[in-house]
């Protein structure tokens, strides 16, 4: 049976927006759609009993809000599965479990009720922190949501730690017919000495280590056109840069065995809150004994 992409749908103008990239992601794979609503209050409108047939409001407004957003999937593209579903928990704990069976986490930059001039909503920050599968935080301008650029930029980790980013990234532009710029930021010591600053072997290291990534996944998407680039500067700032040129950003997140908390780095938080386009956060298990 296939995972489906989970979108969690709250109304706001994010989240619809999330909806509309969401069915063009799944009719590309050619997976269903699974749209998800939190709602805390349907967890304790059900422990109280209902007086006369009216559904309490809170219920209501959960179902418009899911009907909604299913009937807008449907016109964007008839040809796509969609279900829906109601879960009677806050919306980052509903989206949480639900990830557990699904492709992908796919939210909006910001939902309702988060406060005017906040760059990326609590909910999409804590699932892309928290989900054991990649998250999609939709964002960005309308070329980069449009799919304009007709190009996936894949920020290159360590080969310990970003195979899952790149494979993902692989997968997403093999089935978009697009190209693949892979990018490796690298820098050079503080308190280097004049002859390491003037050396190249800093940026060759970060060529080596880039090949070392792409190697194997390279072989099994032959068909992928992958420009590689090792890039002097601060990652973040990098790849927030290139992804005004880019239709997804796909970042990786270690996640540390055995640990409840956040588990997002520097590069992945600059870029949920500032990327130019939609963002995907891809996890991989790491050991706890293999992380400082």
């Amino acid at each position: 049976m296939e995972r489906p992409l989970v979108v969690g749908v709250d109304g706001s103008d994010g989240s619809l927006s999330a909806v509309d990239w969401a069915v063009d992601e799944a009719a590309r794979h050619g997976l269903p759609l699974r749209l998800v609503h939190g709602s805390l209050g349907q967890r304790y409108e059900g422990l109280t009993p209902s007086i006369g047939p009216d559904r309490p409001a809170g219920q209501e407004r959960a179902d418009h809000v899911v009907a909604s957003a299913a009937e807008r999937a449907e016109r964007r593209d008839p040809g796509v599965k969609v279900s829906t579903d109601v879960v009677p928990a806050d919306a980052t704990d509903a989206l949480l479990t639900e990830g557990d069976n699904a492709t992908a986490l796919i939210t909006g930059s910001r939902g309702h009720g988060e406060l005017r001039g906040l760059l990326l909503g609590s909910v999409g920050l804590a699932v892309a922190a928290r989900a054991h599968c990649p998250v999609i935080v939709v964002r960005g301008d309308k070329a980069g949501l449009a799919g304009a650029h007709q190009r996936i930029l894949l920020g290159a980790g360590s080969p310990a730690t970003g195979g899952e980013a790149a494979r993902f990234a692989f997968r997403e532009t093999e089935v978009r017919g697009c190209a693949l710029d892979a990018v490796r930021a690298w820098r050079r010591p503080v308190h280097a000495s004049a002859a390491e600053a003037s050396d190249g072997g800093h940026e060759e290291r970060a060529r080596t280590e880039l090949d070392e990534l792409l190697r194997d996944v390279s072989a099994a998407h032959p068909g992928v056109r992958v420009n590689r680039t090792a890039v002097e500067g601060p990652a973040r700032k990098v790849l927030v840069h290139r992804s005004a040129a880019a239709d997804l950003v796909v970042v990786g997140a270690r996640r540390r065995q055995g640990h409840f908390g956040l588990q997002l780095g520097t590069v992945a938080l600059a870029l949920l809150h500032h990327a130019e386009c939609p963002v995907a956060v891809v996890p991989q298990g790491v050991p706890a004994e293999t992380l400082p």
